[in-house]
């Protein structure tokens, strides 16, 4: 198959060893927070901790790093929350920790790796078309992250089957494509789907950035089809990349 569909690290690991192609999709918040960044000019280092690696990794770069949501200040105002980075001054480079989506950019290997969100779905699957990621010669994995139960197991996500669905079911509008049981699911759940921007809002995740005080964060991550930003893992770092 030419595109198949699999969800969290693990599964990108093992997903990757046969893909030219993987699109990461973490939408609450990392991939909608890389693609903010990455529409300002920044390029984005995924980083799987904020512990002091990060900040040795950072201070090797010389970039800023950015820090949780409640420690941002005006000297430090970058965070993984998409709203503060729109906010925030651009700066020129950012290492932005995430156990989930930079987990997944990681496990990539030699593939290429592409930052997927409900912002870009649309402009992604148009990247992908006009690559030719997708075929059987350049096969495509798209991966979910999901979040992380407290033992450190994958909890599914809704926001992100959502929107791996969504890159899945504009790219199946490009072409025939050879799909995975699995990513015809995926796509299908978002055409079935009535209004998937509210069950943003509603999903688990969601409403646990409203009940932390973030509701912002999501009315950003639901800006459907807003960006024709595309950030590709290059040289380290997620830039927009033709």
């Amino acid at each position: 198959m030419g595109v198949t569909f699999g969800w969290g690290p693990t599964e990108a690991a093992v997903l990757a060893r046969d893909a030219a192609c993987l699109v990461v999709v973490d939408v609450l918040s990392f991939t909608t927070s890389v693609g903010v960044a990455v529409e300002s000019g920044t390029a984005v280092f995924p980083y799987r901790w904020r512990d002091e690696a990060a900040v040795a990794y950072a201070a090797g770069l010389d970039a800023a790093l950015a820090v949780g949501r409640k420690e941002a200040s005006p000297e430090t105002p970058w965070t993984l929350s998409p709203a503060a980075l729109r906010a925030a001054p651009p700066t020129p480079r950012l290492v932005l920790p995430s156990p989930n989506g930079s987990t997944i950019s990681a496990e990539a290997g030699d593939a290429t790796v592409v930052a997927a969100s409900f912002r870009n779905r649309t402009a992604v699957a148009r990247w992908l078309a006009r690559h030719g990621y997708g075929s059987e010669s350049r096969p495509l994995a798209v991966v979910a992250s999901g979040e992380r139960w407290p033992d450190g197991s994958l909890r599914p996500a809704l926001e992100d089957l959502l929107g791996a669905g969504g890159v899945l079911s504009a790219l199946c509008t490009l072409g025939p494509y050879a799909l995975t049981p699995e990513a015809r699911a995926a796509a299908r759940l978002w055409e079935a789907t009535e209004n998937p921007v509210a069950e943003l809002h509603r999903c688990d995740s969601g409403r646990e950035l409203y009940e932390y005080g973030y509701p912002q964060d999501v009315a950003v991550a639901a800006e459907a089809d807003t960006s024709e930003t595309v950030p590709v893992l290059r040289d380290g770092a997620f830039q927009e990349t033709p």
